[in-house]
This record gives structure tokens, sequence and C-alpha cells, in this order.
């Protein structure tokens, strides 16, 4: 996390994200594969470290040998050729997307932690400090309910926060200074796309 400041001179909290340059490596259209998209690739890799198969798939595009590789579903394919690249400049400042990751891992945690329970007494010969404390009734239903919060591991999914604005774009740099924070650890694989949902306005003089 970093902070920006606006034309107000307001400090705004920002994540800086490097996006791209990304390599187009394969079109996928309707009549061969059924549907429309886009697969890219990002992110250098040796030679070793990479199988026969996605070896020759990267061959057939003419790219180098990439790390990553994801596939966006698109409804026209005008203007889109293979080797080309996907940058920073095909997003502007101002505009809504939605970030996906993987939350960070925190492994086994308990209630406390992962679901925000209140704890028990401290003092007063309580021994319920931290215990989950009722899960379910008896006989019946003589189960424990699917859903119910208990321990377990937290963090670790893969999540999507959406309507992040972008603030600012350094070309140069490869850099999207997007408003808020995102999922992920700091270096973690992101999935940035145009924001699909937007939030609606409260009504006037309404509750």
């Amino acid at each position: 996390m970093s902070q920006f400041f606006d034309e107000q001179g307001k400090a705004v909290p920002v994540t800086l994200i490097e996006a791209g340059p990304c390599r187009i490596t394969q079109l996928k259209s309707s009549d061969t594969d059924g549907y429309q998209a886009v697969q890219i690739g990002f992110g250098d890799i040796r030679e070793k470290l990479i199988n026969k198969p996605a070896k020759g798939h990267l061959a057939k595009s003419g790219e180098d040998l990439l790390r990553h590789l994801c596939e966006y579903r698109v409804d026209d394919l005008d203007g889109i050729q293979v080797g080309g690249a996907i940058t920073v400049g095909d997003f502007a400042a101002g505009q809504k997307v939605d970030v996906s990751g993987d939350t960070m891992g925190r492994g086994f945690a308990g209630l406390q932690k992962r679901h925000g329970f209140s704890r028990g007494p401290m003092t007063h010969g309580s021994k319920n400090h931290r215990q989950p404390g009722s899960i379910g009734a008896g006989t019946t239903p003589g189960r424990i309910y699917p859903g119910k919060r208990m321990s377990g591991r937290y963090g670790g999914k893969k999540i999507t926060t959406r309507g992040l604005t972008i603030l600012k774009i350094d070309s140069d740099r490869n850099l999207l200074v997007v408003k808020g924070s995102v999922p992920g650890k700091p270096g973690s694989l992101l999935n940035i796309r145009p924001a699909n949902r937007v939030a609606a306005k409260p009504a006037k003089g309404g509750k």
C-alpha cells in the first residue's frame, strides 16, 4: 500500500500494480472452439522449468517462454492479433476495474481471528476464554448444520474486489495506481478486468 495526493491535496490510500505488458498467445473463435476468447501470457520463465506441451504451445504463437497464461472471453476479435501486447495504455484514469487474487494465507485460525467472534470472560473463574460454545442442539436435529462458523483454515481463497478506481497510469514503468486495497500479498498474481457491475446510487430522500 501507498498513498496518492489528489487535486485537493487529500491523501488517498492506493495500491501500485505492475500490469503487463502481457503478450497475446492465442485467439479462440466460435467456429473452432465454440466461444470467443483471448489468451495472454505474463512473466518470463527459464526453459528448464517449462514442460514440452507448454513450450510447443508458445512456439506456435512465436512468443518467448511465459510463466503465466490466462484466458479472457471477448465479444469481438477484430483488431486483436497473436503476438500483440496488452499494456497499461489499454486502461484509463478514472476507470473502474475488478481485481481478483488469492487472499493471504494465515493457516489454521480460531473463531476470534477467523470470524471475529467475541471471547468469553477472562476472570471470575471462567474457563471459556476462546472456546466456540454451543455448535447445535442434541437429539433434534442430531447434527451440525452446514455452514456453521468454526475454526479452520483462514485465507488462501480467491476473491474479487469490485469497483476499484484507477487514479493514475505510469506507462514508463507499467504501473496502475488503484484506489484502495487488493487481494493477496506483495508480489502475488492478480487478474484485472473492467468492472462489470455498477453500484446503485441511493435514492434521494429515501431511508
